[in-house]
């Protein structure tokens, strides 16, 4: 039985340890029939041996969002690797230091900026060096965390993470005559890499203990990879600019 990506080929970002959505993203997506190829930075040597965890061999392309040079090149790289694209997985955020930790006030704009551009304007900026391999139409999924509240801690990414939601969604009216579709997975709090790099971040997953719905495990990634192989997938032919909760249903739940 063949799986729901065979036949697709698939760029995703964001592969940093097993622990990252992406990687189990990736995972999935191989078991599923894709052939996948994945960017990082900025350490390539980090997600290459993280990439030999995987099912099968993958190409990992050197990329920073944030420069154009990269950005530019790419769909040579990944046209001369796979010949073309049915999906894009955008897996990037970042603040610095002082945007997060409850220092909201006193965040100079540059590192406002730097997380905007890293986590939100990337979205467009990689799906655009993606769109001359698309030409069949296809599929962007990106990550967010529901950026509907004010969390504990996550400070300058919460309005980062909203610019993201906002880009998508315009993403998906641009695009939809391509039959591009653009759609997001919010995830729940999980102890990725991102995670770590937030002072207080057990504060904020601590919501989930007393308002889940369904039990939350901060170190299984796996359900949130299977919303976004789910919206690569030709399950969802008539579904963009949404955003898909894989959160144990907290956003469900009032206080």
């Amino acid at each position: 039985m063949s799986g729901i990506l065979e036949g697709k080929r698939v760029l995703i970002t964001g592969v940093l340890t097993e622990a990252s959505i992406a990687f189990h993203a990736a995972k999935l997506a191989q078991e599923q029939g894709a052939e996948v190829i994945l960017t990082a930075f900025p350490r390539p040597t980090l997600t290459e041996r993280i990439a030999k965890k995987l099912p099968k061999p993958t190409k990992v392309i050197e990329l920073d969002v944030t420069n154009d040079e990269h950005l530019g090149r790419l769909a040579d790289i990944v046209g001369e690797e796979l010949g073309g694209l049915d999906g894009v997985v955008h897996s990037i955020g970042f603040a610095p230091q002082d945007a997060l930790g409850g220092n909201f006030l006193n965040t100079p704009f540059e590192s406002v900026a730097t997380a905007m551009h890293v986590s939100a304007y990337s979205l467009k900026s990689l799906t655009m060096a993606c769109l001359p391999l698309m030409q069949n139409g296809g599929s962007v999924v990106g990550l967010t965390f529901d950026a509907q509240f004010a969390w504990p801690q996550y400070d300058w990414m919460g309005p980062a993470k909203a610019a993201l939601e906002a880009t998508s969604r315009y993403m998906a009216r641009d695009l939809g005559k391509q039959n591009i579709r653009c759609n997001l997975v919010s995830a729940g709090p999980l102890g990725s890499m991102a995670a770590k790099s937030i002072p207080g971040f057990s504060e904020l997953a601590s919501v989930w203990d007393d308002r889940s719905p369904l039990e939350w495990d901060l170190k299984d990634p796996e359900p949130a990879g299977r919303g976004v192989v789910a919206l690569l997938s030709d399950w969802f032919p008539k579904t963009t600019g949404e955003i898909v909760h894989v959160d144990g249903g907290l956003h469900a739940i009032g206080a």
